[in-house]
This record gives structure tokens, C-alpha cells and sequence, in this order.
């Protein structure tokens, strides 16, 4: 019986997980607690075509390959190309048959190493951290990538107006599904992707999971809430998450829920101001510069 504990427990799992903590079990907060059951070594983990094997097995994998120095891309828990590369790679390393599948041997071998590695940042977020710093200090030219879940339509197209007065390229982007928006936004080829969603209370995130942070997501989403904040929409901190849109995007990603939405009605502009400024604070300073 779907009982007051288990409404808990579900509302427990959807805080520590990163999704929208309500206690109902949708589509997405079901397709999370299928992936959170599996464990490294519980199947064997190999690149196939779409969809790609997802999991927290696969998220283990790719956060040991990253602390070893092995390039497997963000730790989305998602088997793609890079974590295939990866593998690959570390294989070849150890001396095992370099063919990409992540079997009992492999799974031996990356237990014995993986502990002497567990506190060492990911070669992922360092290589973000790097990508970020070779970025011009100019919104001139710069691909954003600018995502409306409904609702907020008027301020969605008063911000690209300003961006694309300041230069940016601008691909205003309107799916209903994240994943859908995310992979826009990768053929679109963005150096940031910005959302914004109406929703009942003003918060900001940013994709952060255990093992690695978007350095270049946590920045922005800090950025606006500061701006956010002087205009007394009171969005709290920065969260890091994993909404589908932030996880999938292969940008620093940021998704502002903004509401109550009839106190937006007449403060599009003084938002979109606000969103617009910290992005242009961002590309002068991607990353938080060392103390």
C-alpha cells in the first residue's frame, strides 16, 4: 500500500537523488530508481546504440575512470562514446583485452586501483575547468543556448532579445521534455545553456552528482541567484541536481524555476535584465577565480 511511509521514503529518495522532491513516483523519479539499482559489476557495461545503457553502475565506472586520468566525459551515469574511449584506454593500460566492455576482469582490475584514486578530482572536471578559462571574455560570438518550459514565454523572448544585442548567437529553445531540450542544445554546439521554467518558488541548479560538479553550472547558477536575489525573488542557493536537461547537456547548464509566475507579470523585463547580466558576468569569469 502507497502509505505516508512510503511517501517519505519516496520524498527522501527524490532530495538525495537531485529530482524534484514531491513524493510521486512520475516517469522520471521511476526511471531513477530503476538506474540506482544497479551496482558496478552487477552486468556487463559495453557501448550499443541508442538508448545507451544508463545506471549508477555505469556512474561508478565512469567516476573511477576519470580520478585514474581517463577522459570518460562527465559522470551522467550514461554509457556514450567517451566513457567507451575510456575504457578502452584503461584496458589497454593494465594489460587486458582493449575492447571497450567492462566485464569480471575488468571489473577486478578497477576495483584494485580505484580505491588508491577515491579522493582525486575527475580528469572531466579538470578538462572543464581548462575549456572554461580559453573562453573569450566577450558575449560577443558566444552560442547560448536558451531553453522556456512554458509559462514564462514574454521574459524568454525579452532575454534573447538582450543576448543577441550583445552579440551572443542565440537558439531559443522551447521542447516540453528536457532530454529533448539538451540535445538541441548539443547540436546547437552552446558554450552555456540558460532555462527557465514558471514554477510555484524561485530556485536555481546546476548538475552536480556524486563524483563530479559542473565547475562552469555551479558559477552561473551563483551568479543569477545574486541577481535573482537583488530584485528580492529570494532564490535561496545555488542547488547542483540532476534533471535530465542539466545532466544530458554537454555545457555548463543552469535551469532557473521562477514564481510565484503573477509576480512575474509585470517584471519580465527587470528579470530578463537580471538573467542577461549574469550571463555576461559569467563569460568574463566562468570559473571562481583562486582566492
Amino acid at each position: 500500500m502507497f502509505g505516508l511511509g512510503t511517501e517519505a521514503a519516496l520524498y527522501a529518495f527524490q532530495e538525495g537523488r537531485g529530482l524534484r522532491a514531491d513524493g510521486a513516483c512520475d516517469e522520471l523519479t521511476w526511471v531513477a530508481l530503476v538506474e540506482a539499482s544497479w551496482e558496478l559489476g552487477d552486468r556487463h557495461l559495453y557501448l550499443r546504440t541508442p538508448p545507451y545503457i544508463r545506471g549508477d553502475d555505469v556512474a561508478e565506472l565512469q567516476r573511477i575512470l576519470g580520478q585514474l586520468g581517463f577522459d570518460a566525459g562527465r559522470v551522467d551515469g550514461i554509457f556514450g562514446t567517451a566513457t567507451s574511449r575510456a575504457l578502452a584506454e584503461f584496458q589497454a593500460n593494465t594489460g587486458l583485452p582493449s575492447d571497450g566492455v567492462c566485464g569480471y576482469e575488468t571489473f577486478d582490475a578497477l576495483r584494485r586501483v580505484g580505491t588508491r584514486v577515491a579522493d582525486r578530482p575527475s580528469v572531466a572536471e579538470v578538462r572543464e575547468e581548462e575549456a572554461l578559462r580559453g573562453l573569450t571574455p566577450r558575449l560577443n560570438r558566444k552560442r547560448v543556448a536558451l531553453g522556456c518550459f512554458g509559462g514564462l514565454d514574454r521574459l524568454s523572448r525579452t532575454l534573447g532579445r538582450q543576448l543577441r544585442s550583445a552579440g551572443a548567437s542565440v537558439a531559443e529553445l522551447d521542447h516540453a521534455e528536457g532530454s529533448a531540450q539538451a540535445g538541441s542544445a548539443n547540436r546547437f554546439g552552446a558554450d552555456v545553456y540558460l532555462g527557465i521554467a514558471a514554477a510555484d518558488a524561485c530556485t536555481v541548479s546546476y548538475y552536480q552528482v556524486p563524483g563530479f560538479e559542473s565547475v562552469g553550472g555551479r558559477r552561473l547558477a551563483t551568479l543569477v541567484c545574486e541577481r535573482l536575489f537583488a530584485l528580492g525573488l529570494e532564490p535561496g542557493d545555488a542547488r547542483g541536481m540532476r534533471l535530465a536537461v542539466l545532466r544530458e547537456t554537454r555545457m555548463p547548464a543552469v535551469l532557473c524555476e521562477l514564481g510565484p509566475v503573477q509576480h512575474l507579470a509585470d517584471r519580465a523585463g527587470a528579470v530578463a535584465d537580471a538573467l542577461a547580466h549574469a550571463v555576461r558576468e559569467w563569460v568574463e569569469g566562468p570559473i571562481e577565480s583562486p582566492v
